[in-house]
């Protein structure tokens, strides 16, 4: 969680999204966004929130495709740094 952001990845979570993504909410507001390039699959959250979560998804792609493959194989994910 980051700026009133909550961040979140769900274990075997390739159904219905098959490219790798985090869910995210704001203030009521939710969007599921795909890893490692930003782009918005479903939802919508406000615009300027949404560039926080692009610009942390850039600075950490690495890290969230690691704990995407993680996640899929039902294996525990590590914690990522929030946006600052």
């Amino acid at each position: 969680m980051f700026y009133g952001i909550a961040v979140l990845m769900y274990y075997v979570d390739d159904k219905k999204h098959k490219r790798p993504h985090i869910h995210v909410r704001y203030q009521g507001q939710e969007a599921v966004v795909a890893i490692p390039d930003g782009g918005i699959l479903e939802g919508s959250i406000k615009a300027s929130r949404m560039k926080l979560v692009q610009a942390w998804i850039e600075i950490h792609k690495e890290d969230l495709m690691t704990d995407w493959e993680l996640a899929v194989n039902g294996q525990p994910v590590f914690n990522i740094e929030p946006l600052r």
